[in-house]
């Protein structure tokens, strides 16, 4: 009983978004406690009393970072609450010095929704500087800056320009600010013999705050306290966020951060900790230690402080709206959140009025509680598992797999504090550790059917409604899902039809997941946005074949077959095509049938224990006539460059006269360059591209390195990226030649093709960006390196661009962004890309990235099996071991 489209925006019908009310009249800005006294005229229009169509207009606006939903959704959540429980701001010193503009565009943007965060803010890079320069060491003891007297009056001045240079930008901004630098902590010295002049936080002035927002005003707060006889104390922003943050209860709380978050052990973005669940298993991790620790014990610190509806999020400062607004959100976001309970029997609920309760709430009609007592009692007669939170804001019930049939997810209804407050995300937690496969149904027309696609790795649709499922790898098993699914559809598998189906359970002494089909799941925070892609077409908004679910749903061509895919291979003698033919090997759902070589012919080839398979030596004329005969899913050509064209036409005079139609993958650059091809880089060409093709061409290993190592910088170009790479000499074939000559390269290395190389032309058609690119040999024999050396068009530090790097290949299982500039031995054997280095000049407008890749897998055959498993209907990474 799938009722999750109902339950995210129908639990009411969406409210009004409140607007917030503003005096006629503003009392003087001199009667406002603390206030620094800043003369302007209060003009009402400017005071914020946006009307709807401005409103509207911010609304589309922000709309570009996520769905309209998402944002009418979070605006209702956001001003369901006092204007000064919204959002406690943390910025820090760095973000008042390198984004300045960006956090002031951030907050206009809230401000002109009517909302008004509290920002306090620090300087404490700003404060080095000048204490630098005025002769004072900077002191520190257990991370706590030692204050004298010197230190406070430098502290004191430079707090307060910062906190006029960060007002009077908003101003600029149309944004009504309003500076409060002094009494608004209380404090008393935290420990004067051993800090000086350094305060605990004893009390918060909520009043002035108050005041300001009645009026108008943003908040702009400093972290300086003082003593009740008035001695000023210096206080680290972070904890006067906290303590703000304590007296205020807001929703967010939230760090800015020039690193845009935290991060795991493999440099990933953590994108989500439920403290609740995770923190002892967080908090026991060897890479869990110094500012990554503090921050999560910090956050859980203030949480228990707070009410569980609030969070913390770090953020950088560009993607503020986005983390606020959207489903996916953009930074590391920390909640307490739900502890989930679990039931095995109707007993185990203390409430069963409650459940029936929450099971009829999505159901419409006279009928409705009786077919929710009909569902109860099939659920006293046959196993089940439920998960849910005390407050009943979530309810999923699985039903066991049983006669081979997998388990079902029968019931999920989710309200929509539920939905905002990610205990959805919490269930499908739960349900991965308890169900290591599982199938539901949603309804197609379902608002929050992103997410659903984020949680699983395969999907059909059918007659309205959309199967999903997690966890079934086997070929048969989703080919029966599909052919149940397309027989019975959702009224054996949903609501649509509840009654009908529960009393045929209950009548027949059938189990319901018996004769349901299933559907999928995955853990992600809140589903993610697809990031650009390259090659001549873009792809924008949600999408399936995306970063934290890259495998596509399986495709037609296969849909029908319950047999392997059949392979044949022109040309393996090279390295490329052994290396296939070892993957082929152990690929469950691909069999390699005919395998050409006119010099091997005859022989039988080594390395595939599927079957005995002899070389042959296959004529055009031959090609053609098994495409006709359909004896061939697939043709492989592994051949030089400039040999495959009589092949590849053979095929397309076999397609003639027949039904049959088969994918071919070309491994040479001949059809690299021609629009009736399908470019096959799947990281960066979108991949519903390749699961639509049958005809692909496999791009060069050099050329799959530099795009990769240049594609998510391309919008920030500022000149040409220039590419020295050098590659083992594997790269030059088997065939007798200066560039294999591992005499000629031991102790040497040798430049080749320095202006226009194919590979150069390659990379600049498809990323569509001019590079320069200069190929050499080396004495190894398999890897690539690459060094790039990339123009920026703005100042850029090597965290944002990291930052950047890690986000676009968030979830690409083949691509690992590492910190410093990855090594060919390290590549070597592997099957993916590592990028890493990203070191920024002096300037900040030039970085170096450096990638590798093993020329014979990810740069030719793992990237071939990529491309045939999604043109021939299979999981993408199937038969490839991931990095």
């Amino acid at each position: 009983m799938l009722s999750a489209s109902a339950v995210a925006l129908r639990a009411g019908a969406r409210r009004t978004v409140r607007r917030v009310p503003l005096r006629s009249r503003a009392p003087a800005l001199s009667a406002v406690p603390g206030a620094v006294r800043r003369h302007r005229p209060f003009s009402t229009s400017a005071a914020r009393t946006a009307d709807l169509s401005t409103r509207a207009m911010i609304v589309q606006t922000l709309s570009s970072v996520g769905s309209k939903r998402e944002v009418q959704q979070y605006l209702s959540l956001f001003t369901s609450v006092s204007s000064q429980r919204f959002a406690v701001i943390k910025v820090g010193g760095a973000i008042l010095t390198d984004y300045l503009d960006e956090l002031c565009s951030s907050l206009a943007f809230l401000y002109t929704v009517g909302l008004y965060p509290v920002i306090v803010h620090g300087a404490g890079p700003q404060l080095n500087t000048l204490l630098e320069q005025a002769g004072v060491e900077p002191q520190f003891e257990e991370g706590i800056r030692v204050t004298d007297a010197k230190t406070l009056r430098v502290a004191r001045d430079l707090f307060l320009r910062e906190n006029m240079k960060l007002v009077d930008k908003l101003e600029e901004k149309g944004v009504h600010a309003q500076p409060l630098t002094t009494g608004m902590f209380r404090a008393e010295y935290l420990n004067r013999d051993k800090w000086g002049y350094v305060g605990k936080i004893t009390g918060v002035n909520k009043q002035s705050i108050e005041t300001a927002i009645n009026n108008g005003y943003l908040p702009i707060l400093t972290s300086m306290a003082e003593t009740d006889d008035g001695q000023i104390l210096n206080v680290n922003a972070d904890v006067a966020a906290a303590e703000l943050a304590r007296a205020l209860q807001p929703l967010k709380v939230v760090y800015l951060s020039e690193k845009g978050g935290l991060f795991d052990a493999a440099g990933q973005k953590i994108s989500a900790i439920n403290l609740d669940e995770e923190y002892e298993h967080l908090m026991s991790q060897p890479w869990v230690k110094y500012g990554t620790r503090l921050k999560i014990k910090e956050s859980k610190e203030l949480l228990d402080t707070l009410p569980r509806s609030s969070s913390v999020a770090i953020i950088h400062p560009e993607q503020l709206q986005k983390e606020l607004f959207t489903d996916s959100g953009a930074g590391t976001l920390i909640r307490r959140g739900s502890k989930l309970l679990s039931a095995t029997s109707l007993s185990e609920f203390k409430d069963l009025d409650a459940l029936k309760a929450v099971l009829v709430r999505d159901r419409d009609g006279p009928n409705a509680m009786a077919a929710v007592d009909k569902y109860l009692e099939f659920l006293g007669q046959n196993d089940f598992k439920a998960y849910y939170d005390d407050a009943m804001n979530a309810l999923a019930i699985v039903l066991p797999a049983s006669n081979g049939r997998q388990a079902t997810l029968a019931t999920l209804t989710i309200t929509k504090s539920g939905w905002l407050t990610n205990i959805a995300d919490n269930i499908f937690t739960a349900l991965r550790k308890d169900h290591p496969q599982l199938v539901w149904t949603v309804k197609e027309d379902d608002e929050n059917l992103g997410w659903f696609f984020d949680k699983a790795s395969g999907s059909v649709t059918n007659n309205g409604s959309v199967m999903f499922w997690y966890g079934i790898d086997n070929t048969d098993e989703v080919f029966q899902l599909m052919k149940d699914f397309a027989e019975h559809g959702r009224a054996m598998l949903g609501d649509s039809n509840l009654e009908s189906r529960l009393h045929r359970a209950a009548t027949s002494g059938a189990n319901p997941a018996a004769q349901q089909v299933r559907a999928y799941s995955t853990l992600a925070r809140r589903p993610v946005l697809a990031a650009p892609r390259f090659g001549g077409q873009a792809s924008s908004g949600r999408t399936f074949v995306t970063q934290t679910n890259p495998n596509p749903p399986i495709g037609k061509k296969n849909a029908s077959k319950s047999q392997p895919a059949r392979i044949a291979l022109i040309g393996a003698r090279g390295y490329t095509g052994q290396e296939l033919i070892r993957l082929l090997d152990s690929h469950p759902n691909m069999d390699l049938r005919h395998v050409s070589s006119r010099e091997l012919a005859g022989q039988k080839l080594a390395g595939y224990d599927k079957r005995e398979v002899i070389y042959e030596n296959l004529s055009p004329e031959d090609v053609r006539d098994m495409e006709r005969r359909g004896d061939i899913d697939c043709w492989v050509m592994a051949l030089p460059n400039g040999v495959c064209k009589p092949f590849v036409e053979a095929v397309y005079e076999g397609r003639k006269g027949s039904n049959h139609k088969s994918v071919i993958v070309d491994l040479s650059a001949d059809y690299r360059f021609d629009s009736t091809w399908t470019y096959g880089l799947p990281e960066l060409v979108p991949r519903e591209h390749i699961t639509q093709a049958t005809q692909i061409a496999n791009p060069g290993c050099y050329a799959t390195a530099a795009q990769l190592g240049i594609a998510p910088l391309v919008p920030h170009l500022g000149g040409m990226p220039h590419v020295f790479g050098v590659s083992g000499y594997s790269g030059a074939g088997t065939k007798p030649s200066p560039k294999n000559d591992v005499a000629l390269l031991t102790d040497n290395i040798i430049p080749y093709s320095l202006t226009g190389h194919i590979h150069e032309r390659e990379v600049s058609t498809q990323l569509g960006a001019q590079i320069a690119f200069v190929p050499h040999v080396a004495v190894w024999f398999r890897g690539i390196h690459h060094t790039i050396s990339i123009p920026l068009a703005k100042t850029m530090t090597s965290r944002d661009i990291r930052q950047i790097y890690q986000d676009r290949y968030a979830g690409e299982k083949l691509v690992k962004v590492v910190g410093e500039a990855p090594l060919v031995k390290n590549i070597s054997g592997k099957h993916g890309v590592e990028i890493g280095g990203f070191e920024v000049d002096k300037s900040g407008r030039r970085v170096v990235v450096c990638a590798t890749i093993d020329n014979l897998l990810k740069g030719a055959a793992t990237q071939c099996l990529q491309n045939m498993n999604l043109a021939l209907g299979y999981a993408e990474y199937e038969g490839i071991p991931v990095m």
